[in-house]
């Protein structure tokens, strides 16, 4: 079995303070995607120091995202970005560093079938409606439809791509639904490329798929008042897999703390495991 795992540590120095490295050590995924690591390459490897291969993209703009792919398995390649797909060629906005990065895990010897997994850590901007942020969201969004699509190609392919997309995709999705229409995270048209993602192009909510049709299980919290305590959250968290991976997925679990107190991070991880 091959388990993986998501989250967005909302900064990881703060992140290890208040305790993952004891989530980490009893959980011990095989990969683990991080965003919101908002730190150096020195002081991620400062975490990790011993057994994991480390990718890690940190964001040109200082103290903002950050995403970072980690193996204990070995890693074969590494992609960073999503500069080949940014329209005009060149280099890519500042605002869109520190949100992709990709590995190619070496499953040779533990998989009957493909030798190779490709796992990607996606952080996609929050944006804030009626602003021109919404502009780089969007903009960013065509970027990552165009990756999937060129991931998605090979109907072998073992991948996924995990991580915070600041996007809620049904009703079932957030709890105060209703008051949030006109707001970033469940505009119609953000949901829309959820659509185009999982109904043209073939990727499997895998959250939502081993859940089935309940509410949530969701996967952030403000700090703010009580929306911890009263589950009042957002599932804007996910594992999506191509087909040929979402076949050979045994669960997927939302490790909330069980208090508000034992957070932390404002996510929960994602951790779901694989029969490869």
């Amino acid at each position: 079995m091959l388990t993986i795992a998501t989250v967005n540590v909302n900064g990881i120095r703060a992140a290890v303070k208040r305790g993952m490295l004891d989530w980490l050590a009893v959980r011990a995924p095989d990969v683990l995607l991080l965003q919101e690591v908002r730190a150096t390459d020195e002081i991620l490897d400062g975490f990790f120091p011993e057994g994991w291969h480390v990718a890690h993209q940190a964001s040109d703009l200082k103290g903002r995202a950050g995403v970072a792919a980690l193996s204990r398995l070995p890693v074969t390649a590494v992609r960073v970005g999503l500069e080949h797909l940014h329209p005009g060629g060149g280099t890519e906005p500042a605002v869109d560093t520190g949100r992709w990065v990709e590995v190619d895990v070496d499953l040779a010897g533990r998989s009957a079938g493909p030798a190779t997994l490709t796992a990607v850590s996606a952080y996609v901007h929050s944006g804030t409606a009626g602003t021109p942020k919404m502009d780089e969201k969007y903009a960013y969004l065509d970027k990552v439809t165009a990756r999937l699509g060129e991931l998605a190609a090979d109907p072998e392919r073992l991948a996924v791509v995990a991580g915070d997309l600041n996007i809620a995709h049904h009703e079932a999705d957030l709890k105060n639904w209703r008051g949030n229409k006109k707001a970033a995270g469940f505009l119609p048209e953000e949901r829309a490329y959820l659509d185009r993602w999982f109904d043209e192009l073939g990727w499997v909510d895998l959250g939502r798929r081993l859940a089935g049709d309940v509410e949530g299980p969701y996967t952030w919290w403000s700090w703010r008042g009580q929306a911890f305590v009263n589950d009042s959250g957002w599932r804007i968290d996910y594992q999506l897999t191509t087909p040929a991976l979402a076949a050979r997925a045994k669960s997927v679990d939302v490790d909330r703390a069980e208090t508000y107190e034992a957070r932390f991070s404002d996510h929960a991880p994602v951790v779901a495991t694989y029969d490869v």
